[in-house]
């Protein structure tokens, strides 16, 4: 992994970059417990050996559907948020990825194996704007209060 801090304005944005072989959700989520980030949106664009992405049933359990993707694909975008739970850092993504004839899988990013590079960008945002863990859904939402 190789990170860099930049300042910008008031908030902080980190450029996260990804390395053959390591699994993003793992190494971004160390590198925002690593730098104290508790609120953020996040943006990144890179590739894949393979990966697995989920799709949230509205069953009340609050599992993914498992989707595999076992060839490799172009981060066409990745796109989520940081919110605070239990204290520490919880990272949502969701991915739309290419495939080698030109179709697209997505959905929420569970895990992957970055292939040749991942570039994230995180940016931090103030803490009154942050999004909450909301138990009864199992997701990050903007608190009303």
């Amino acid at each position: 992994m190789r990170l860099r801090e930049m300042r910008h304005q008031t908030s902080r944005v980190l450029v996260v970059v990804c390395d053959k072989g390591e699994e993003p959700v793992e190494v971004i989520g160390r590198a925002l417990a690593d730098q104290g980030i508790r609120a953020a949106q996040v943006t990144g664009v890179g590739g894949f050996a393979s990966a697995e992405v989920g799709y949230l049933e509205h069953d009340g359990r609050g599992e993914y559907l498992r989707i595999p993707v076992r060839e490799q694909v172009e981060v066409l975008s990745l796109l989520g948020d940081v919110a605070e739970q239990d204290g520490e850092p919880a990272l949502h993504v969701h991915t739309v990825l290419g495939r080698r004839d030109g179709s697209t899988v997505g959905g929420h990013l569970l895990k992957a194996e970055v292939w040749p590079t991942l570039e994230v960008i995180v940016t931090e945002v103030a803490p009154e704007l942050a999004k909450r863990y909301d138990p009864a859904t199992g997701m990050a939402l903007i608190s009303a209060g």
